[in-house]
């Protein structure tokens, strides 16, 4: 039992870290875009429930960090609508400085400046992380070899290097697989490095059919990283690419769930990402940072969804507002809030119980029970 304490007590530290960085830096986005536009911030808090310290600072804001990390806020000076509040408070408001009466362009930017922080994190946590230790580059090495596949039938055995496919040089994995899945169920030459010998295979690729259309497979996964170093410009620019591929390779997954071709069960919550922080603070920083960055992207993405209690939500409401040239109903407003706080709800509890069943907490109810 005691030896599970260091393991818990590191889980718990990587996931206040990891929690930490993501929700300040998305306030911060908030909190940076409303002072540009001339919004009076009144708190910035990390975390919720009870503080644990505060301070003002000297343009009045007040900023605290609370005893829950699960998340935080950016308190904008007049947020409220004036017909929402009483006359006392709207006779406190400081002229100019309420977020309401700011134009309609202005509000925009401070709600989306959020998750454009995280997607900026993203991008500079990667480059400054190729910049360090290189760019990861996954070699033309068979990793391992699925059982009947094309790869198994012409004769591709593990750390084989593949050097060409159809005559076009293959330098990286990423080279393997854009050529196999444009070519389904095509022979193709292969030439292969295996030890010090070079081999000529050839191979008919399979095929999966993927949005009405064939995609060709050949049926090996990639075993070999190489870091090459690369200047500070190219690192950053690599970041930046690196983010785009983790947000493409986000919305293509959510699109094969959303279409049944992906199970759901990938879908996680915060004790998944407790655990995966734990997981991952053990590997070293450079890994703990690489995850912060890709949680980074998913966050942005996430908030960018048009859900209304999301920055995607209030994003959507003003798109409406511009269409209509005022503002939506106060009505429709509340019922979109109350849908939007069901579907968090529903997404929350589907999330938890995925979580529960990753970390076998049924199976081990199960044993009791048995």
């Amino acid at each position: 039992m005691l030896h599970a304490f260091p393991d818990l007590l590191r889980t718990v530290i990587a996931f206040v870290v990891v929690l930490g960085v993501l929700v300040f830096i998305h306030e911060l986005g908030h909190y940076l875009a409303a002072r540009w536009r001339g919004v009076h911030v009144e708190a910035f808090s990390i975390g919720f429930g009870r503080s644990i310290f505060e301070w003002k600072d000297r343009v009045g804001t007040k900023w605290r960090v609370a005893w829950l990390p699960l998340g935080g806020y950016v308190k904008l000076h007049g947020q409220e609508r004036p017909e929402d509040v009483t006359p006392e408070v709207r006779a406190s408001w400081l002229p100019g400085r309420t977020f309401h009466e700011k134009s309609l362009a202005s509000r925009a930017i401070i709600v989306a400046a959020g998750p454009i922080a995280n997607f900026i994190l993203a991008m500079v946590l990667f480059g400054f992380l190729f910049a360090a230790i290189g760019r990861p580059i996954v070699l033309p090495v068979v990793g391992e070899v699925l059982p009947d596949s094309a790869a198994a039938k012409a004769g591709l055995v593990a750390n084989d290097r593949i050097e060409a496919i159809g005559g076009e040089p293959t330098k990286t994995f990423e080279d393997i697989q854009r050529i196999i899945s444009s070519h389904p169920e095509v022979r193709l030459a292969m030439t292969v490095l295996r030890g010090n010998e070079t081999r000529q295979l050839s191979v008919l690729t399979q095929s999966v059919e993927s949005h009405g259309r064939k995609i060709g497979l050949l049926g090996i996964r990639g075993g070999q990283t190489e870091y090459r170093p690369v200047s500070l410009p190219v690192a950053l620019w690599g970041g930046v690419q690196q983010t785009w591929t983790i947000t493409a390779d986000t919305f293509s997954g959510l699109a094969q769930m959303i279409a049944g071709e992906r199970g759901t069960d990938e879908l996680g919550g915060p004790l998944r990402i407790a655990q995966l922080s734990g997981q991952v603070a053990e590997l070293g920083i450079a890994s703990l940072i690489s995850f912060i960055a890709v949680l980074s992207v998913n966050l942005g993405l996430i908030n960018l969804f048009p859900i209304p209690v999301l920055d995607g939500g209030h994003l959507l409401f003003y798109a409406a507002e511009a269409v209509r040239g005022r503002p939506l109903p106060a009505r429709a407003q509340e019922y979109g809030f109350r849908a939007g706080i069901a579907v968090l709800a529903g997404l929350f509890l589907f999330a938890t119980w995925n979580d529960l069943a990753n970390i076998g907490l049924f199976r081990w109810v199960a044993g009791l029970i048995g």
